[in-house]
């Protein structure tokens, strides 16, 4: 996956030519530099998650998921307003912006593969399975909707695949949904009278142009044209056309300009790269030998391919506009870091599965959970 973030580089570089010339009086090496300078700092996180052993990170998954709903209880009322949406804090004396549901995302996945693997009683039945496990999902995921409901869905998605693999039972899956769909219908219902707080007539506006072409439809439109003018083998590095016209092209739309730029085969080749992640994580469900590592590997794969198959299918119109960036590989800041992070993780869990697997001994810190797990 190292492969992915040292292609970024190049994709960046080109699709922020643009943004640098409107805003940085065309000192493209300023983004440039900048992009280089967080995927360095990311891959020195996944270096750190990687030698870290994976059971370390079940121990402070409650504290981490407890300061994130925290942080975005403080977004929600004095987050920094970007593109009419609340996502980011100002990170005080550095003067750059935080994301806070980056941090979210990754606090209750490892929080709810700490629960499912060491208090198997919550899987049983409502009572026993509402406070520990669907009551934190419900409470992040409402928290992160009013401003980035694409976010929001798809880690609901991701914890409802992760309970599932986590044998929680089927009634206890089919009243999550349920309680989805009411939270759901509830911020619609508030949208319409904190238009501020709840952006749900943005969400309508977005999936009535993609239903029925109404509306402005320009990203899309600007991204297809870019696609098509590809083909299969691109334009060449550096010769997109659309980077000047193509909203967000180094964030939300950069796969439309890695089809440009390097045609099908290169977008192939990225689907490939997250394919290909997500299948050699299900190996290590089958081979992790504690349910920790199998239930977190999994879950934070299922986050990074299926943000990545959103972002791929917005582009090619197979799916209303979402914002969700492109992991590893689009220009951004937490996002790429935790991107980094869940990398690292996961790699400390496939370190550790050869491990054992070679030598028979479980790690200290996983004889602490033996009787538990």
């Amino acid at each position: 996956m190292c492969i992915l973030p040292i292609a970024s580089v190049l994709v960046v570089y080109s699709a922020s030519g643009s943004l640098a010339h409107m805003s940085r009086g065309g000192n493209t090496e300023f983004y440039l530099m900048k992009h280089s300078t967080v995927l360095l700092i990311g891959l020195m996180f996944t270096y750190i998650c990687y030698r870290l052993h994976y059971m370390t990170f079940a121990r402070f998954s409650g504290v981490l998921l407890y300061f994130s709903i925290f942080l975005l209880l403080i977004t929600m009322t004095h987050g920094v307003e970007i593109n009419g949406a609340r996502r980011w804090l100002m990170v005080p004396l550095l003067d750059i912006t935080f994301q806070t549901s980056d941090l979210a995302k990754l606090a209750l996945i490892l929080y709810l593969a700490a629960q499912l693997s060491l208090n198997r009683q919550c899987t049983k039945d409502f009572r026993s399975a509402f406070m520990p496990i669907l009551f934190p999902v419900m409470v992040v995921c409402a928290l992160i909707a009013p401003a980035d409901l694409s976010t929001a869905a798809m880690l609901f998605a991701t914890c409802f695949t992760m309970m599932f693999i986590g044998q929680v039972n089927l009634k206890l899956l089919a009243s999550m949904i349920a309680i989805g769909v009411v939270i759901g219908l509830m911020l619609v219902f508030w949208g319409a009278y904190f238009p501020e707080f709840v952006r749900a007539e943005t969400w309508a506006n977005r999936i009535s142009g993609f239903l029925y072409g109404t509306g402005d439809n320009y990203q899309i439109d600007q991204a297809k044209i870019a696609i098509a003018e590809g083909g299969w083998t691109g334009l060449g590095p550096g010769n997109s056309i659309q980077r000047n016209f193509l909203p967000s092209p180094y964030a939300d739309f950069i796969y439309a300009i890695i089809v440009e730029e390097y045609g099908l085969i290169g977008g192939f080749a990225v689907l490939g790269a997250f394919m290909f992640l997500f299948f050699r994580c299900i190996g290590l469900v089958t081979n992790s030998p504690k349910a920790f590592g199998a239930i977190v590997a999994i879950g934070l794969s299922i986050s990074l391919t299926l943000q990545a198959l959103l972002n791929m299918a917005v582009s090619v119109d197979l799916l209303p506009v979402t914002g969700l960036t492109l992991p590893l590989i689009s220009m951004g800041g937490t996002s790429v870091l935790f991107a980094c992070i869940s990398i690292g993780i996961i790699l400390s869990v496939s370190r550790h599965v050869e491990n054992n697997k070679n030598h028979g001994k479980l790690h200290k810190t996983e004889i602490a959970y033996e009787n538990t797990d």
